[in-house]
């Protein structure tokens, strides 16, 4: 709830910015550039208020981004939402069942090591058209 509060404050202070940065006069006249030529609105006045209301905005914008990336960054919501995950297919000629299990006294580890091996070279030995032959 506060995170939402937090970015809705945060484009607006972007907005705010948007305008605040269109509104300065740059070479040819900014969207101030007609005004009373007294008080807060002369062309310095409108400058550096436009100058100090740019640096604040800027500031509150850098320091919000900020703030949202660390509170992202710590919410407690780590759940991967899987309801468009596709299901995989088991490739062809894979076991669909439970590993055999190991005969007692050998470890596990070893006994898929000789597997893979064994697995690794019964292709390569029954094939005599391999490339480059």
């Amino acid at each position: 709830m506060l995170f939402s509060f937090l970015l809705v404050v945060h484009a607006i202070i972007a907005a705010l910015l948007v305008t605040v940065i269109l509104m300065q006069q740059s070479e040819g006249g900014g969207l101030t550039s007609s005004g009373s030529p007294s008080g807060l609105m002369s062309a310095r006045g409108a400058a550096n208020f436009l100058t100090r209301a740019t640096a604040v905005l800027a500031g509150l914008f850098i320091g919000m981004s900020i703030l949202l990336a660390v509170i992202a960054a710590t919410r407690s919501n780590n759940a991967i939402d899987t309801s468009l995950a596709r299901p995989t297919a088991a490739a062809p000629g894979a076991p669909t069942g439970p590993a055999p299990a190991a005969a007692p006294g050998v470890d596990p580890l070893d006994a898929a090591a000789g597997a893979v091996a064994a697995n690794q070279a019964a292709p390569a030995a029954g094939n005599s058209s391999a490339p480059g032959r």
